[in-house]
């Protein structure tokens, strides 16, 4: 009975580490739940938050805007250049339209030379303009013909009187204006062509006109380019499509006069650079290659002397 006994109280303790083993095990496995359920109802909780607010966010009807498609313009290409040609005509549909409300208060006149006009060209354009000046010995500001060196003129003298001209809205500068909007060339080009009735559902108010490019629809500049509008000098047909284009080239070269120098640099840059990367991987090639081509080969002595060497050494340890 004794040894039954004894034997069952060793089972026992046998058992016993097994079953903290399991319990160990069970509470792991029990956090562990735990925590996946903490993230999953994590997740799920900032999922109804984020839907939540989006459902209670208003959708209006002149919040949709239409982004302009992506066209190939002549200077688009790493090595395609302006058109000048097309800058000469946008110059002049500036000259005729744009510039009897917008400004260009980031240009000179200088900047035509060589691009538009050659230099005496350029002079007689700038002598066009009245520049006002001044003070005179008696104080007073007067007008002079411009010069090479003076800003194209605005059409107002400050903002003020601008809005006061256009039912509050200011007109922008248009120096910098491809540079200053998403779409760059393209956004000119299609808010230029993009003007039509406005849809169901959009109220407009009185002096504003629709146009699905423009942020909210509503745009108080009224549609400025139609067919034969004005008459290019060079004979080019006047289209609205066409007037778009040069226009959009003319702005998009003033905004980054220096773009075809900069790809010229920039592939010289390249083919210096590659030159010089050739003649770097020849001299390394040179320098390394009779490190990296010798051999090491293991020549034994001759049969004859080797014998010899071994009966010497056999000898000197008083072997026969």
């Amino acid at each position: 009975m004794s040894t039954f006994a004894g034997r069952t109280t060793a089972a026992l303790l046998r058992a016993k580490p097994a079953v903290f083993t399991q319990q160990a095990n069970f509470s792991l496995k029990s956090k562990t739940s735990k925590n996946i359920a903490w993230v999953v109802g994590s997740l799920a909780v900032g999922g109804g938050v984020v839907t939540a607010a989006a459902l209670a966010t208003p959708v209006l009807a002149g919040d949709p805007i239409l982004h302009p498609a992506k066209m190939h313009w002549s200077h688009s290409g790493w090595l395609d250049t302006y058109d000048h040609a097309s800058i000469r005509r946008g110059y002049e549909v500036y000259k005729q339209v744009c510039a009897a409300c917008h400004s260009m208060e980031y240009m000179h006149y200088r900047n035509l030379v060589g691009v538009i006009f050659t230099e005496e060209e350029a002079k007689a354009e700038a002598e066009e303009a009245q520049v006002e000046d001044g003070p005179n010995d008696d104080g007073d500001m007067f007008l002079r013909p411009g010069k090479l060196s003076d800003k194209f003129p605005s059409p107002y003298k400050n903002e003020q009187l601008a809005r006061n001209a256009n039912n509050g809205a200011l007109p922008p500068d248009l120096s910098l204006i491809c540079l200053a909007r998403h779409g760059g060339e393209d956004y000119i080009f299609s808010l230029l062509t993009g003007y039509s009735d406005a849809p169901a559902g959009v109220q407009l108010m009185e002096g504003q006109h629709y146009n699905a490019y423009f942020q909210g629809g509503a745009i108080g500049m009224a549609q400025a380019l139609y067919n034969e509008i004005i008459e290019y000098s060079d004979g080019t047909p006047a289209t609205q499509s066409q007037l778009a284009k040069d226009i959009s080239t003319f702005l998009k070269w003033a905004g980054e006069r220096d773009q075809d120098k900069n790809k010229l640099y920039g592939l010289r840059g390249i083919i210096v650079g590659l030159i010089m990367l050739s003649a770097v991987l020849f001299l390394n090639r040179q320098a390394w290659s009779t490190q990296k081509t010798a051999q090491l080969a293991f020549r034994p002595p001759v049969y004859k002397k080797y014998v010899k060497t071994f009966r010497k050494g056999h000898k000197d340890y008083g072997m026969k």
